[in-house]
């Protein structure tokens, strides 16, 4: 299937129908990153996954997603991507666009809408959601386009992924009428929307340090969470409010969808589920390979 996409991401290019892809591949923390040191690589996301560089899986993911019509990739420098043959072919004949990331989330999301023409709709994915498949973000895509809404954040419930992973527990977000973990994977449907990154300037990954909600959101709106008075909807509501533009929440249905490689421990479960359905394309068990980590996954 053809993608439609710029040489180069220049302002006033015509439109084009269909979702717009931007990918967050830039790393924070380089080669000290604890999963870029399991194979000793410069980036989190050159890593190998059952013999398959990460960033690879993310961007053929989106490449098969029909729905999609032009792909973008944030990261520090497009030599990072040139280091994978396939990532490098797609540059080249035009398939992706790199474009140079910030010093965060959203200051990358801003900086992207900025040298992207005509950029919404914008589904918003990461360089490790090795898991994530074209049928996931087609299902994101169509559930985007039913709302009228001006943000989209895709969860998953917890116990969809304890039934199927018991060993993939995740910093869930308790609230009064379930237990949910985010999928990595956003929507915005125009400028008003990309407001709702203002509160991942932080960092995001608010199931581990609660109090960035605080910041991001108020500190009545930590309360009410912590004390589990919310709803997911009452979430969604209250991230409107704070972000003037309304926010949506789409239930992924699948169990993979939250299941990011943000450590070590998270890298062996993703290697063993990816042999599980491929089959063990390296002829060893490298998900042994790895290295102390106390962390659990991204909420």
């Amino acid at each position: 299937m053809t993608k439609h996409t710029k040489s180069t991401p220049e302002p006033g290019a015509s439109k084009t129908s269909g979702f717009t892809a931007l990918v967050l591949a830039a790393s924070r923390k380089g080669p000290d990153d604890a999963v870029a040191q399991i194979q000793g690589k410069s980036h989190k996301c050159l890593v190998s996954l059952n013999g398959t560089p990460m960033i690879e899986r993310v961007l053929q993911t989106v490449v098969d997603t029909p729905a999609v019509t032009r792909i973008f990739v944030s990261v520090e420098n497009a030599t990072v991507l040139r280091e994978v043959p396939k990532a490098a072919a797609w540059i080249d004949s035009g398939m992706i666009v790199p474009i140079t990331s910030k010093g965060n989330l959203a200051e990358s999301l801003f900086s992207a809408v900025q040298d992207i023409s005509d950029p919404y709709p914008l589904i918003i994915t990461a360089g490790d959601n090795a898991l994530h498949t074209p049928e996931m973000l087609s299902h994101f895509c169509t559930e985007v386009s039913k709302s009228d809404a001006d943000a989209f954040i895709a969860m998953a419930r917890a116990q969809l992924i304890l039934d199927k992973y018991p060993e993939g527990a995740r910093a869930f977000h308790r609230l009064k009428d379930d237990a949910y973990s985010s999928c990595n994977l956003y929507a915005v449907n125009n400028e008003k929307g990309v407001n709702g990154a203002k509160p991942f300037a932080t960092g995001g990954q608010f199931g581990k340090k609660p109090m960035r909600i605080a910041k991001g959101f108020g500190l009545l709106s930590l309360i009410l969470y912590k004390l589990r008075w919310l709803t997911l909807e009452g979430v969604t509501n209250r991230i409107s409010n704070a972000i003037k533009a309304k926010t949506d929440a789409v239930l992924m249905p699948w169990a993979e969808g939250p299941i990011d490689v943000d450590n070590p421990k998270d890298y062996a479960l993703v290697t063993k589920i990816l042999k599980g359905i491929e089959g063990d394309k390296e002829g060893k068990d490298s998900s042994s390979t790895i290295l102390g980590s106390k962390e659990v996954g991204n909420g």
